[in-house]
């Protein structure tokens, strides 16, 4: 059986600093942080929700949004 991933909306929790190519960041994904580089997204900000891949941020999510898949989910904060 072949294994999925499913992409669940994470909550910047933390920035480091920014190089040409990178924006380090960890994200909070309910049952642990992830570090998630946010180079594809570089406008948001602590506290926004993103949906990450492979470690990428790759699109922002309301905030409405993001807390209602993660209400749905099970997902606390």
């Amino acid at each position: 059986m072949a294994e999925m991933c499913v992409a669940l909306p994470g909550r910047v929790v933390w920035i480091g600093e920014r190089s040409a190519t990178s924006i380090p960041a960890r994200i909070d994904v309910g049952s642990h942080e992830a570090p998630a580089d946010l180079a594809m997204v570089p406008q948001a900000e602590v506290g926004d929700y993103v949906i990450a891949h492979s470690g990428f941020a790759i699109r922002l999510v309301e905030t409405t949004t993001a807390e209602q898949v993660r209400a749905q989910l099970g997902i606390t904060d």
